[in-house]
């Protein structure tokens, strides 16, 4: 692809996130929650697993401990047996209890509508404080995830799409200046579910994708996929060849 232009770079972003809002018309945060705090403690559990299997644990935890303070004061092996199912259950359970406490030492149990203050409890990341932020409490939020990384990388809607270590931090920020503030949480969800079903890690399926004909990714994994085909056609037409004759 020749060298693309900002301006008409940014005019191809709309152009194919027009497109996946056409793809996935409706968006939601994927992690039940009936509070800033459940969501906050839910998005820390979801790390290195899915949201349908923390979806799977929070109702027995949220029954158990139901606010800030309950989970603030709860015992450790409690929590560890209730979320175990998840992985890194010990850790986990180490950095719920203890964002709890802090938020019960610092804001009388309130879950904070700021960045810095959600940043600053146990456990919580810029990802994590987007995701509380932006579906919780409205805010124009952009959480970055593995898919939108993978995903904004591979559209080339960032300077450094070569960079296999890219900050995420530094993709929110180039990515939501070429968005207006009210796009961008919906912006994440939709990339990330395009990521999950469409644009996938190790083979994307671009033969379905609506972004094909202006994704400068597109050609080389139609490549590959075509490779993959003509491959697997030659083994179906080998000739299986006779065993050996039992003596």
């Amino acid at each position: 692809m020749a060298t693309e232009s900002k301006r008409a770079r940014t005019a191809r972003m709309h152009r194919e996130y027009a497109a996946l809002c056409e793809l996935i018309p409706v968006v939601e945060c994927q992690l039940d929650f009936d509070s800033p705090f459940q969501l906050l403690v839910a998005t820390v559990l979801s790390a290195q697993t899915t949201d349908k299997r923390v979806n799977q644990v929070t109702p027995e935890l949220f029954a158990a401990y139901g606010s800030p303070q309950e989970l603030a004061a709860a015992n450790i092996t409690d929590v560890e047996r209730i979320i175990r199912p998840l992985g890194f259950y010990r850790m986990k359970s180490k950095h719920i209890i203890e964002l709890a406490q802090a938020l019960v030492a610092t804001n009388n149990g309130q879950v904070a509508e700021s960045m810095d203050a959600l940043t600053a409890l146990p456990g919580v990341g810029r990802k994590t404080a987007n995701v509380v932020l932006g579906n919780a409490f409205g805010e124009p939020s952009f959480p970055v995830d593995t898919h939108v990384i993978r995903v904004t990388a591979r559209l080339h809607w960032r300077d450094d799409w070569m960079k296999p270590n890219a900050s995420p931090e530094d993709i929110e920020r180039e990515i939501t200046a070429c968005f207006p503030p009210e796009t961008w949480t919906d912006l994440s969800h939709r990339l990330i579910i395009f990521g999950r079903n469409i644009c996938m890690a190790r083979r994307p399926d671009c033969t379905r994708c609506p972004l094909r004909r202006s994704c400068p990714s597109a050609a080389h994994f139609l490549e590959l996929e075509a490779e993959r085909e003509t491959v697997a056609a030659r083994k179906r037409r080998r000739p299986r060849t006779a065993g050996r004759r039992s003596r």
